[in-house]
């Protein structure tokens, strides 16, 4: 089997879409996995209890 540029350049591209969708995939599992709930939440109403006087 000759390996030609042609042949790399198709398994470069099908290699990262591949990794590009597991990644993808992985980051929306983190993201909704029930124990960070709390994590996200705790984040989201944090930046907000500092700011309750206004800016001098």
């Amino acid at each position: 089997m000759d390996i030609t540029h042609e042949t790399m350049l198709e398994l470069s591209k099908v290699w990262g879409l591949l990794y590009l969708i597991l990644f993808s995939i992985g980051v929306v599992v983190y993201t909704f996995w029930p124990s960070n709930r709390t994590r996200f939440k705790r984040a989201e109403t944090e930046i907000f209890d500092k700011d309750d006087t206004p800016w001098r």
